[in-house]
């Protein structure tokens, strides 16, 4: 379905497409030229190989030094700045923005000679972990600019002349946005309605269509929009990655949209009408703009379990520090043990999503090694436990955890925003694709192995001579690739036993990688073709692997502490060892679940519900989306006017 006008389906954009046409584009963006290995995808094929995280890997002397100068600035710089003014406002002060522009965090990620700071990104994901614990707004606005916004993806794909002539401007603090999602499309590239069409004389291309959720948009100088191509003599068309002027003539920021946390987002919905864009704007050659996008995405994620880390720490201060203070009964909340336990997951997992984001990022520091999955895994884990650590300080604060911090503030209490955290980390669930996509995503990953020895074997659509001859290649395969699966370090009770008492977490998870890789072939053997339809079943296949990497991130990072900071050191062994012990019991029950579980059961009912079987059972109420509530006609109290949308900060 179309999200523009119908001259848009006309040139390809928005109309109807297949599953496996969907499928094509996607696959068509994956990288092929890794020259080094991935040991989150290694997990999933059942080899455990510590060496790839192990020692952990830190940056430079010259890198530790550059970095950490600049978080000592940045943190006094965020010291005057006031969270609880932006939640009330609903907008990053213009002082707040200039101020950063000054100390040039629009331009962490951008290497010096383009006039940026050059930073890595461990220290740029620890800026934003500083500035997140102010208000996450912040860290949403800076990493959708350098994340995902105009400098990445100039910066990894731009000419040389590209380069020199935006990014020095997105260092010097011009906003920038990334444009992809559409009313009509999310997660399915396919079926992109923003069309890009070239002109006559092959200068320029004019962009028609709308974008949804452009973070950064409503107030960007400089955007990334994704459009689609129509084939033509001069080229083969295709999605493809432009830069695009946000004041160019015939660009409307037609909304400034609201939501349930992130109050000072700039989030917006936009439209494009014969909006010309010179050729020498485009990035990479039509029809690279999704594997430019999902590249850009990859580094891009990272920054979300870095903000997620940041939640787990303040989490945890608020959580120790209430938990000794309250008096219940006699004694301190904490020492009552439905409280110790919630405090003990608390501690255990803000360590550990710190030792995520803090691998991952140094990992993708190292370069030219795999991280799609390590990124994507970090993402999702990253974003599933903070909402959980979130859930909990609301819990143990009881009363004063659903307050607000005005209210709370209003009656003379400390204003600790812990219900605001609660609605800030939700999105991160949905951000840079929500947790089912990317459940989907690593799944694809997993059985990539399996898929390519099948070949016509998995497929649904060949005949029964073609799926013999494949069945004989898959067999050769899974000869030499079986057998391993079944014996390995983890069973040698003296393996990794460097790590002192964390060696047994290692061979529980060198154990458990076998495990999850003789489960997915046995899911593969069951399903064959149909097995990527088993969506449940993957995802629980992926969420095992997620909790392996989380403990052998926690191990290394133990480990690297221990050698940095002795005394630490041992402090960080303990929190892993608890981390892990948690963690073995959620990979049990998740291997439990593969084979013993109410999938079927929900199947059946979701597709009756979809049938209509159950409507009865929707009477008695009100549905107050079908009225027109006094909240439609009225902005936002302190939103900016609709005049001033788009050129707030020029």
């Amino acid at each position: 379905m179309s999200t523009g006008t119908d001259r848009h389906v006309a040139a390809g954009g928005g109309a109807n497409v297949s599953e496996r046409e969907a499928r094509e584009v996607a696959e068509q963006a994956r990288e092929s030229e890794w020259r080094r290995p991935s040991f989150a995808k290694n997990l999933y094929l059942g080899r455990f190989d510590l060496g790839l995280i192990h020692p952990h890997p830190v940056p430079s002397a010259d890198a530790e030094a550059a970095g950490e100068s600049f978080l000592v600035s940045l943190e006094e710089y965020a010291r005057t700045m006031d969270g609880a003014r932006i939640e009330r406002e609903s907008l990053i002060p213009d002082e707040y923005l200039a101020g950063l522009a000054r100390l040039g965090a629009f331009g962490m990620k951008i290497p010096a000679e383009y006039g940026g700071l050059g930073l890595s990104l461990l220290h740029y994901g620890r800026a934003l972990m500083l500035l997140g614990s102010v208000h996450p707004s912040l860290g949403a606005l800076l990493s959708a600019h350098q994340s995902i916004g105009v400098p990445e993806p100039v910066k990894v794909f731009g000419t040389e002349e590209q380069k020199r002539k935006f990014l020095p401007r997105c260092a010097a603090g011009a906003v920038s946005a990334f444009l992809l999602t559409e009313p009509d499309v999310g997660s399915d590239p396919a079926r992109l309605g923003t069309t890009a069409v070239p002109t006559a004389d092959g200068a320029a291309y004019l962009l028609n269509g709308t974008k949804l959720w452009t973070t950064n948009g409503v107030i960007a100088e400089l955007a990334v929009i994704m459009a689609k191509v129509p084939p033509h003599n001069d080229g083969p068309g295709g999605i493809t990655a432009f830069v695009v002027e946000a004041d160019s003539p015939g660009i409307t920021v037609e909304n400034r949209n609201a939501f349930m946390g992130l109050r000072g987002i700039e989030n917006g919905l936009t439209r494009f009408d014969n909006v010309r864009v010179p050729a020498e704007n485009r990035l990479g050659k039509e029809g690279e703009g999704l594997k430019i996008a999902l590249t850009t995405l990859n580094t891009g994620r990272l920054s979300i379990p870095a903000l997620c880390a940041a939640s787990g720490k303040w989490s945890l201060k608020i959580a120790r520090e209430w938990s000794g203070a309250r008096v219940q009964w006699g004694r301190p909340i904490g020492k009552h043990e439905a409280v110790s336990q919630k405090l003990a997951f608390i501690a255990a997992t803000a360590f550990a999503l710190e030792a995520v984001f803090e691998l991952s990022a140094s990992m993708a520091d190292a370069g030219a090694r795999d991280i799609r999955i390590e990124a994507a895994l970090a993402k999702l884990w990253s974003s599933e436990m903070s909402c959980r650590i979130a859930d909990d300080l609301v819990q143990l604060r009881g009363g004063r955890g659903y307050e607000t911090a005005a209210s709370l503030a209003a009656r003379g209490e400390r204003a600790v925003p812990a219900e605001q955290q609660l609605r800030d980390l939700r999105i991160n669930r949905i951000f840079e694709g929500s947790s089912e996509i990317m459940r989907l995503l690593i799944a694809r990953e997993a059985v990539d192995a399996h898929l390519a020895a099948a070949g016509e074997l998995a497929s649904a659509e060949a005949d029964l001579a073609a799926k013999a001859k494949a069945a004989m290649g898959a067999s050769g395969f899974y000869a030499r690739w079986l057998p391993g699966l079944f014996a390995g370090e983890g069973m040698n009770p003296t393996a990794y036993r460097d790590f002192g008492e964390l060696a047994g977490h290692l061979r529980f998870v060198e154990r458990s990688s076998r495990k999850l890789a003789r489960h997915t072939f046995a899911g593969m053997g069951r399903w064959q073709a149909r097995l990527e339809h088993h969506q449940v079943f993957l995802g629980r296949i992926v969420d095992i692997g997620a909790e392996l990497f989380a403990m052998a991130a926690c191990c290394s990072r133990a480990q690297l502490l221990l050698s940095q900071h002795p005394e630490r050191g041992k402090a960080a062994c303990q929190l892993a060892d608890t981390f892990c012990v948690q963690s073995r019991e959620r990979v049990r029950t998740l291997f439990a679940d593969l084979w013993h579980n109410s999938d079927a059961a929900d199947k059946r009912l979701a597709d009756r519900v979809l049938g209509g079987n159950y409507t009865w059972l929707e009477s008695g109420v009100l549905d107050p989306s079908e009225g027109t509530g006094p909240w439609i006609a009225e902005p936002a109290e302190g939103a900016p006017a609709r005049e001033d949308l788009h050129r707030r900060y020029r």
